[in-house]
């Protein structure tokens, strides 16, 4: 039960950090530090900003739906939490080595905060479904 809780949340987040990227470029208007004859730049930083916020929600969902199916088998359980974890993780190490937010600690740290916070809820999550014999 604390697997699902702890996935749930984690995938929530996720999610909800997806759903907050498609609308990104437009909050902090990127378009407009690109060059405008720069057409294909313009283009490419959408469709990798759409392609990355998609894969987020799917992964988010794809994990809700897992963990919480009495179908599904532990090795599926253990590649999409091992995925999931690897990508917050290096969303973690990212923060620490290169951080976002610097102009405010609040922000940098609370980012930080949030980061590793997901990350252990899929760590842990993976952990247990790992070191347990059923995939419950």
């Amino acid at each position: 039960m604390f697997r699902k809780i702890l996935t749930t949340a984690g995938s929530l987040v996720t999610i909800g950090f997806g759903v907050w990227h498609f609308f990104v470029p437009r909050i902090w208007n990127w378009y407009s530090y690109i060059d405008p004859k720069a057409a294909e730049l313009t283009i490419a930083v959408r469709a990798i900003n759409v392609f990355f916020s998609l894969c987020l929600v799917l992964f988010g969902v794809v994990n809700i739906l897992f963990i919480s199916e009495a179908r599904s088998n532990r090795y599926s359980i253990i590649v999409m939490l091992s995925a999931t974890s690897v990508l917050w993780l290096t969303r973690t190490v990212l923060q620490l080595i290169y951080p976002q937010g610097s102009q405010n600690p609040v922000v940098q740290f609370g980012m930080l905060s949030a980061f590793i916070l997901v990350t252990l809820s899929f760590l842990i999550s993976l952990a247990i479904v790992i070191f347990r014999n059923d995939a419950a």
